[in-house]
């Protein structure tokens, strides 16, 4: 065929382009990114939190941290470390990806006992003969930085020997409920697990990180478990969500938090040539940037 293009003798074809690669870990592994990717997004949570014993607080959600534009290096492996669940009052573990750590979830509390401190906190466990027992475990929220969640909830008033439910544990996206009355008396139900944080990373929306709810008082019902994964009052927490599991109450045992997730996306890459080209199709998309 003649040569009309200044050089190469061949059929026209289009270049390719490389979709953006996402890779989800459910488990610990290694993370090896395409030679031409230098940042990258990531959703890093942790193992959230088991919950309370005895009228227990709910668990907390596991640490939750996403960016966008964190520098890699194409020539490195990264080890990825997703924290497992916390066992029924057990803190969740931590997740790992490069320099970025999420923090495991806190436990939630026992009988009369404050929930722990965590990427998101434990809710406070049931309590007597205080009118407003305090306790639900701190998130690790400014001025810590960076922020990963929320606080425990906390038991609620009702007189000085009410007995109190268990408070929901903090989630992503927002604190654990208190402990709530049912009737003014001797009953209370527990509270529910702070809500989850949605990411689009995979795609498309899902919700992750939600708090686990706190046990009930002797008959009282418990509370529900958070958006996005948390286990209601004596349920686990989700797996790869990193939600709390629910306190112990109402009849229900104390269970354990759901396991972490680690998400990376790398952006499309630049278009792939293949075949024969003419040198004004090569000049021109050189100069445009569309090959390399």
């Amino acid at each position: 065929m003649a040569d009309l293009n200044g050089g190469i003798i061949g059929v026209d074809n289009p270049p390719v382009a490389q979709p953006a690669v996402i890779t989800t870990f459910n488990s610990s592994g290694t993370l090896s990114t395409a030679s031409y990717t230098s940042e990258v997004e990531y959703l890093v949570i942790a193992g959230g939190a088991g919950g309370g014993t005895t009228v227990g607080g709910g668990g907390g959600a596991g640490g939750y941290r996403t960016a966008s534009s964190f520098p890699v290096d194409a020539s490195t492996d990264y080890p990825i470390t997703v924290g497992a669940g916390g066992s029924a009052a057990a803190n969740g573990s931590n997740s790992v990806f490069s320099s970025i750590t999420s923090a495991g979830g806190g436990q939630g509390g026992g009988f009369q006992t404050a929930g722990t401190a965590g990427g998101s906190g434990g809710g406070v466990g049931g309590r007597n003969s205080e009118a407003n027992g305090s306790g639900g475990g701190a998130g690790n929220t400014p001025p810590v930085s960076p922020s990963q969640g929320n606080t425990g909830g906390n038991r609620g008033g009702g007189g000085a020997n009410a007995l109190g439910g268990g408070g929901g544990g903090g989630g992503a996206g927002a604190v654990g409920g208190n402990s709530r009355a049912l009737d003014g008396t001797n009953s209370k139900e527990g509270g529910n697990g702070g809500a989850g944080t949605a990411s689009s990373i995979s795609g498309s929306s899902v919700t992750r990180g939600g708090g686990g709810g706190g046990g009930g008082d002797i008959s009282a019902p418990g509370g529900a478990g958070g958006s996005g994964g948390g286990g209601a009052n004596g349920a686990a927490g989700t797996a790869n969500t990193g939600g709390g599991g629910g306190g112990e109450g109402g009849g229900n045992s104390a269970n354990a938090g759901g396991s972490g997730v680690v998400i990376i996306k790398e952006a499309a890459g630049p278009n792939i040539v293949s075949g024969m080209w003419s040198m004004n199709a090569l000049y021109d998309n050189v100069k445009a940037g569309t090959w390399v």
